[in-house]
C-alpha cells in the first residue's frame, strides 16, 4: 500500500502517523494511505508568502501563463497513467477518468493563452480612464494588481484533476502562490499530478505547496491579503466561513457547494425533435457520468405533465442501457460511487427521496457483494411542490422527475425553489418562453443552458465546465465564482482606483485595448 506524501516547505513531508486510507471502491483493496500530521502550517504560510508570491510576481502574465503551458503539458504526457491511477482510486470508467484529466489540462491550457494575450505587464486596466478634474489632464483609471498573499485551494473528491487545476490556473496566472489540498478519499490521483509539476521544475520556489491530509491549523495563519477557494459541502463551506480568523482580518473566501441543478423541457418541445432527443441524453449523461458525483450533475428534471408519463418512459428506457460494473471492465459506463461514506450517505438520499415519490428504477439497492454500486436512479415527484425534492443534494446517480403546470414563469419558481445553484439547463424552441424563462431563473443561478432545434447539433452539455464562463452561484450553491476567463483571477488580484495626470497613468497602464494586445 502506497503511502501518500505532502510537499511543503520545498521538500517531501512524510508523517509518521494519523494516516486515513484510501481504497479502490470497486473491489474495496485499500491502494494508499495519507496524512499530514506533522506539517507546520504557520511556516508553510509564510514560506508560500515570502517566497512563492515574490517569485510569480517578478513575471509578467504572459510568463506565468507559459508556466501554465508546461504544467499541461507535463500531465498531458502520463494521461494514460494518470487514467489508471483515477480507476484505482476514484472508481471511474476510462471515459469518465478522461473527462477529469483532460479537463485540467484543457483549463490549463486556456488560462496559458489567455497569460499570452494579458502580455509582459504588471497590472491589467479595468475599464476606461475618467476624466475627475477640469480637464483631462487629472484623471483615474482602476487597475487590478496580484495580492502579496497566498491561496489556500480545498478541493473535493469528485474531480482531484480538473477541481484542483481551474484553481490553480487562475491562481497561478494572478500571480498568487497556492497550497493545494485534495479530497482525501481519492487524493491519489492529486497526488500524483503534483509530483509530475514539482519533478518537472516547472514552477519558481515556493509558488506550489501541496498538503495531503488535513489542513491542520492553516486558516488561523492566513491574513488580509491570503484567499481561501472551497470546493465541497454547504456544511463545511460555512463553517469555514465562519473561522474567527478570516472573518477577523477579512480574508477573502469562495465556496463552491451544494447544487440542485434543473433540466427544464419546455411545453412546445416535440417528442420528434433534435432538442427532445438531446434533452434525454443530456440527462442521462449528467445523472451517470461520474456516477452522479459531479456538482453540476441533474438533479432535478421538471416536464410538462401532460409529458411527465412519457418522458419517464424515455428516460428509465434509456438509463436500462447504461451497463453498471467495475471500470476495470471496458464494457461499463458507470463504475462504483468514490467511497463506502459516499455510498452510504447517498442511499439515505434515495431512501429520503423514495418516501415522497415513486421510484421509476434503480433505488437504495447495492448491486453486488463488493464495492460501491448501484443503479441509477429515477424518483417520480408525488407533488413537484414538495420540500423533500428542493432540500438537500443527493451527489450521486439520482434524479427527480417534476411534472409542472404553467407558463415560463411556473417553470423558474419551482426550479428557484433549490435555492440556488450552478446551472440549469432548459430546452425550448420558443423565443419568447426561453427569453422569460432565463430573466427569471438568472438571479438564482450562476449559469444558464439553452438548447434547441437551432444548436442542438453543437451545444455541448450543460454539465462541462469550460474555462470561458464563470462557474458557481448564488445561495446555496456557495456564493462564489470561478473561472468565466478574465474574471477567474479577480479575487487574487486587488482593485485600486488610481488618479493623477492622465500622461503618467496611460504611459504606466495603458488604454484597455493596449492591455487587452499585451502592449
Amino acid at each position: 500500500m502506497q503511502t501518500l506524501s505532502s510537499l511543503v516547505l520545498g521538500t517531501r513531508h512524510v508523517a509518521q502517523g494519523g494516516f486515513q486510507t484510501l481504497e479502490n471502491p470497486a473491489t474495496e483493496e485499500l491502494v494508499a494511505q495519507a496524512s499530514s500530521a506533522g506539517i507546520d502550517y504557520a511556516k508553510v504560510v509564510e514560506w508560500g508568502r515570502r517566497v512563492g508570491g515574490a517569485n510569480l510576481r517578478a513575471l509578467s502574465f504572459a510568463e506565468r501563463g507559459a508556466l501554465l503551458a508546461k504544467c499541461s503539458a507535463a500531465i498531458h504526457g502520463q494521461r494514460d497513467a494518470l487514467i489508471e491511477i483515477s480507476r484505482i482510486n476514484g472508481g471511474t470508467t476510462r471515459g469518465d477518468g478522461k473527462f477529469d484529466i483532460d479537463g485540467a489540462t484543457g483549463t490549463l491550457t486556456y488560462y496559458a493563452q489567455l497569460g499570452e494575450k494579458l502580455g509582459a505587464r504588471a497590472a491589467l486596466l479595468d475599464g476606461e480612464s475618467v476624466q475627475l478634474g477640469r480637464t483631462a489632464r487629472h484623471s483615474g483609471v482602476h487597475i487590478r494588481v496580484p495580492r502579496p498573499g497566498v491561496a489556500v485551494h480545498v478541493n473535493a473528491f469528485n474531480f482531484p484533476a480538473w477541481g484542483m487545476m481551474e484553481k490553480f490556473a487562475c491562481s497561478i496566472l494572478a500571480g498568487m502562490p497556492v497550497i493545494e489540498k485534495p479530497g482525501t478519499s481519492t487524493a491519489l490521483l492529486a497526488a500524483r499530478i503534483a509530483e509530475l509539476i514539482t519533478e518537472a521544475g516547472i514552477l519558481p520556489e515556493g509558488a506550489f505547496q501541496f498538503v495531503c491530509g488535513s489542513l491542520g491549523d492553516a486558516l488561523d495563519h492566513l491574513g488580509p491579503q491570503d484567499v481561501l477557494a472551497f470546493t465541497g459541502s454547504s456544511g463545511t463551506g460555512a463553517k469555514l466561513r465562519g473561522n474567527a480568523n478570516l472573518v477577523r482580518h477579512n480574508v477573502r473566501v469562495t465556496l463552491e457547494c451544494d447544487s440542485l441543478n434543473a433540466a427544464v423541457l419546455a411545453p412546445d418541445v416535440d417528442e420528434s425533435s433534435e432538442a427532445y432527443a438531446l434533452f434525454l441524453r443530456n440527462v442521462a449523461l449528467d445523472m451517470t457520468q461520474k456516477t452522479g458525483q459531479k456538482c453540476t450533475a441533474v438533479r432535478r428534471i421538471f416536464v410538462p405533465r401532460e409529458r411527465a408519463a412519457q418522458v419517464q418512459a424515455d428516460l428509465v428506457d434509456a438509463l436500462a442501457r447504461i451497463p453498471v460494473g467495475d471500470p476495470a471492465d471496458e464494457k461499463n459506463r458507470m463504475g462504483p460511487l468514490a467511497s463506502k461514506a459516499q455510498y452510504e450517505d447517498v442511499m439515505k438520499g434515495v431512501a429520503r427521496l423514495a418516501g415522497h415519490g415513486v421510484v421509476a428504477c434503480g433505488g437504495a439497492t447495492r448491486l453486488g457483494s463488493k464495492g460501491w454500486f448501484m443503479a441509477p436512479t429515477l424518483v417520480v415527484a408525488k407533488d413537484a411542490h414538495d420540500p423533500a425534492h428542493h432540500a438537500e443534494e443527493v451527489f450521486g446517480p439520482c434524479a427527480s422527475l417534476l411534472p409542472y403546470e404553467g407558463d415560463a414563469s411556473a417553470a423558474a419558481a419551482l426550479v428557484n425553489k433549490g435555492g440556488g445553484g450552478l446551472v440549469c439547463s432548459a430546452y425550448g424552441n420558443d423565443p419568447a418562453w426561453t427569453e422569460r424563462f432565463v430573466l427569471e431563473a438568472a438571479p438564482w443561478h450562476g449559469r444558464v443552458w439553452l438548447a434547441s432545434d437551432k444548436n442542438a447539433d453543437q451545444a455541448l452539455p450543460p454539465g462541462m465546465v469550460l474555462p470561458h464562463s464563470i462557474h458557481g452561484g448564488p445561495g446555496r450553491a456557495g456564493g462564489g465564482e470561478e473561472l468565466g476567463a478574465e474574471r477567474g483571477l479577480e479575487i487574487y488580484l486587488q482593485r485600486t482606483a488610481v488618479q493623477g495626470f492622465k500622461g503618467t497613468l496611460d504611459a504606466a497602464f495603458g488604454k484597455p485595448a493596449q492591455a487587452a494586445a499585451g502592449t
